[in-house]
């Protein structure tokens, strides 16, 4: 596929200093639906982010990143009590792509119906 050659290039932006920088990263690596997994612990990492721009960036990248996500998909639900309503969106639609692998988190998104 032509976009696995620009993975690295994304991988190097998912450290950039810039919040903005970092949302595009994620974004890259929800749309391409893979990534290794030094790419996804940068990407769990933002979950925890300061902007919520990033966070919500980063849960919607995790929805999409199959397998890999799936070992953390309790940082995902972590988000479902984020201060802001877009990450909490995020995180519920996260967790939702992931199937029966987030059952253990049916509470968690049944409190922001």
């Amino acid at each position: 596929e032509a976009a696995e050659q620009y993975l690295d290039a994304v991988a190097a932006c998912l450290k950039d200093e810039n919040a903005s920088v970092q949302c595009a990263a994620c974004a890259a690596l929800q749309k391409h639906g893979k990534a290794g997994e030094a790419e996804v612990i940068v990407v769990v990492q933002y979950l925890k982010h300061e902007d919520w721009p990033t966070r919500r960036a980063a849960c919607q990248a995790m929805g999409d990143l199959g397998q890999a996500g799936v070992r953390h998909l309790g940082a995902v639900a972590v988000r479902l009590s984020d201060s802001d309503e877009d990450v909490r969106a995020a995180a519920c639609e996260a967790l939702g792509k992931h199937g029966g692998a987030a059952e253990p988190h049916l509470g968690g998104i049944a409190k922001c119906l």
